[in-house]
């Protein structure tokens, strides 16, 4: 009886651990229905588009509203999604039409669907319009598919590949300051696909200067300000499509994103 006592308990034991590992799974990869508070902001609609996005007017914005990112419908699942389809950054030009949430956010939980419609699209996903997720196709290396752009390596053996939907899930926490002093980096934690990808990554820079993001002209990209700031996702001239993009804020008091 002992043995069918001890038994019945590791069984128990065992499911709670699984169910306890398993519960992020429940909101991550392609397809994800949103966590309890959070608010969708790209929904694969004109109104949504035009109601929750704006352009970023860097220094090199050369586009003008409305929004010239076209609805298109989605080739995989049908519905419609969003396609970074805007002349102005024809030949790679990032900064000249890329959009940026009309909302600013410190912390937070981010959910967002991208798929790559030819060899070699490129795009990127901006947080707090400063630090990039990258996506690019064909690229392995730091700066390629699914990396902190040139802050990690390129976690590629988790890409669906071109003509199908993937999936970034994270959770990102702000720089910190005090006295107008950064005393912690930004810091962040992906899955790509359902995949464990980045744990806690600190993030040192924005990269790429003053047309890729906010704070990327002040000090070589290492003066990163005490501002929040709105999820950017980027226009290269590429067929790039977007759907089911979900954010809820967080107020993350430690440093630690991992979940």
């Amino acid at each position: 009886m002992k043995t069918i006592h001890a038994l019945l308990f590791l069984s128990a034991s065992l499911v709670a651990v699984t169910t306890s590992a398993a519960a992020p799974a429940d909101h991550v990869g392609v397809g994800a229905e949103p966590i309890e508070g959070a608010e969708v902001i790209l929904d694969g609609t004109r109104e949504m588009l035009d109601e929750k996005w704006t352009y970023w007017e860097g220094p090199r914005f050369s586009s003008s509203l409305p929004i010239k990112w076209k609805i298109v419908e989605d080739p995989v699942d049908g519905g419609s999604c969003v396609m970074t389809d805007d002349r102005a950054a024809d030949g790679g030009k990032y900064g000249t039409a890329d959009i940026v949430t009309k909302k600013p956010y410190r912390d937070f939980r981010l959910h967002i669907e991208f798929l790559i419609m030819k060899p070699g699209g490129n795009s990127g996903v901006y947080l707090q319009n400063r630090f990039e997720i990258q996506v690019l196709d064909g690229d392995k290396s730091k700066h390629g598919m699914g990396a902190v752009i040139n802050e990690t390596e390129s976690p590629y053996h988790a890409y669906n590949g071109v003509g199908k939907w993937n999936a970034y899930d994270l959770v990102f926490r702000a720089a910190r300051f005090q006295d107008g002093k950064l005393v912690e980096k930004p810091m962040v934690t992906m899955y790509f696909n359902g995949k464990k990808v980045h744990v806690n990554q600190t993030i040192n820079k924005v990269w790429g200067g003053p047309n890729s993001g906010v704070d990327g002209g002040n000090d070589n990209g290492f003066g990163i300000t005490d501002t929040p700031q709105g999820l950017k996702l980027q226009c290269e001239g590429h067929d790039v499509r977007y759907r089911n993009v979900w954010i809820k804020e967080l107020i993350l008091d430690k440093a630690e994103t991992d979940f």
